[in-house]
């Protein structure tokens, strides 16, 4: 039997404003600059105003956006000029990475005596590369992919034999298929000697036993004293296991810049923020279209009532996208003062033991925002302060209690952790057990769990591993 009924519900529909604003509100600086740009281009209405004083007092027939009304009938304009930033690309500062690293390698190529074929083949090479200068890939998914995606038939001898170039390039060790291939290629530039010679024949040979910290068996297998050991080991370990990192550790592609969205300094005993690089062009209305509004006001023509509509559906977006954008200032600037309040005795020096555990919902209850509004505002957001430049993230985290039942942020138990690790006796290196006591006696209590849990964070390996002769 079908029954027939009435039933009330509550949704909430986002309006076009507020979706522009969290659209922005994800952006960094430069990424917001570019959708400004986007817009001035999508948008037939809208003129970026240049005009100097003298040209406004002609009163040319264009409209500025805050004169622009939304009722039904259409206004008569006049110019007046909005008080937005006019310079355009104001001073900023960046934090840049150096050349990448596959434009440094494909430079490299440039210089070598190849056949276009030859040179297609490595370059495509350089580019299968990881971040880290290594090929992990097989030889034989290499000929495929250059046969399928490039169009390029091949072999993997001649796939080889590019490969053998691209490990002649700097850094030395780029192009190596693993630990021991990496370590090889950059010790045989080093001068013969002893200790050189049974470096490279503990790679060759004792490799395990080397990453395993086996010195016993090496000095038993390879007759060598411990002195003997210890100078090959010195030639070893002063390697380079990343060599992509020497160059760019964070992009691949290109050189790219981090354009700090906010600036802290320190004057006076005071944390002054500002947003050096934000600014809203001054947006006007194209003075084509600024005609038909002003025709159209004392027309009954339909036609010209439908080009007005056009033009006034174009001035809704247009402001839309300008009141979000002064939304998306608010925000930002409310919630990095929050986490400046939040953190101020942290922000004073840069010294890490002063920064306190902080989660998102610690400053959406402190600025009223949402968590999801807190977390696209600390998203891909970074700050400059009088030491140095961070990303918004690097401020949040959990914490835990010492035995004063005083919360402690994680950040400052990894510093200690890591404090304990440094200073213990690298014969006999702490195991996890033994850094619970020795975090013990520092104040802090924390599980074993954890501190190997922090440990694998902070990159430490385990005590066995840590063993030094």
């Amino acid at each position: 039997m079908l029954k027939q009924g009435l039933e009330l519900k509550q949704t909430q529909k986002l309006s076009p404003l507020q979706i522009q604003t969290i659209k922005l509100i994800e952006l960094p600086i430069q990424d917001l600059e570019q959708r400004i740009r986007k817009e001035l281009e999508e948008n037939p209405v809208l003129d970026e105003d240049v005009q100097s004083s003298s040209e406004e007092d002609e009163a040319p027939r264009e409209v500025s956006l805050s004169e622009y009304k939304e009722d039904d009938s259409i206004p008569s304009y006049r110019l007046r000029s909005d008080n937005y930033c006019k310079d355009e690309r104001p001073q900023y500062n960046t934090f840049s990475v150096k050349e990448s690293f596959t434009q440094s390698l494909q430079e490299q190529l440039g210089y070598r005596n190849l056949t276009e074929h030859q040179y297609a083949v490595a370059s495509f090479l350089i580019g299968s590369l990881d971040d880290d200068g290594y090929l992990r890939r097989s030889i034989d998914s290499v000929v495929d992919d250059l046969s399928f995606r490039a169009n390029i038939e091949t072999d993997e001898q001649e796939v080889l034999d590019m490969l053998k170039i691209i490990q002649e390039f700097e850094p030395a060790g780029v192009g190596a298929r693993d630990l021991r291939e990496c370590l090889l290629l950059q010790i045989k530039n080093l001068h013969k000697c002893p200790e050189v010679d049974n470096a490279v024949k503990i790679l060759k040979n004792h490799f395990n036993e080397f990453t395993s910290k086996h010195f016993q068996k090496i000095m038993t297998r390879m007759n060598l004293t411990e002195e003997e050991l210890k100078a090959a080991m010195s030639k070893i370990l002063k390697l380079n296991p990343s060599p992509g990192g020497q160059i760019d550790d964070t992009y691949t592609d290109q050189a790219q810049q981090i354009v700090p969205d906010f600036q802290l300094e320190y004057r006076d005993g005071k944390l002054i923020l500002s947003m050096p690089r934000f600014s809203v062009p001054e947006l006007r209305v194209n003075r084509k279209y600024a005609d038909i509004l002003i025709e159209a006001a004392n027309s009954s023509e339909r036609e010209k009532k439908e080009a007005a509509a056009f033009v006034k559906k174009k001035l809704d977006s247009a402001k839309w996208f300008v009141e979000a954008i002064k939304q998306r200032h608010n925000t930002l600037s409310s919630t990095m003062q929050a986490i400046i309040d939040y953190q101020h005795d942290y922000f004073i020096d840069g010294d890490e033991t002063h920064l306190r555990p902080m989660v998102l919902k610690d400053i959406a209850e402190k600025t009223g925002f949402d968590i999801s509004t807190v977390s696209r505002v600390v998203n891909s957001k970074y700050i400059e302060t009088h030491f140095g430049i961070y990303s918004l993230k690097y401020f949040f985290s959990e914490g835990l209690e010492n035995q004063d039942g005083e919360e402690v942020s994680t950040r400052e138990l990894k510093k200690a952790l890591q404090e304990c690790v440094e200073n213990e006796d690298k014969h006999k290196p702490y195991t996890d057990d033994e850094l619970v006591v020795k975090m013990t006696e520092m104040g802090y209590k924390v599980a074993r769990r954890t501190i190997a849990k922090y440990r694998d964070q902070l990159g430490i390996p385990k005590a066995r591993l840590r063993k030094e002769l």
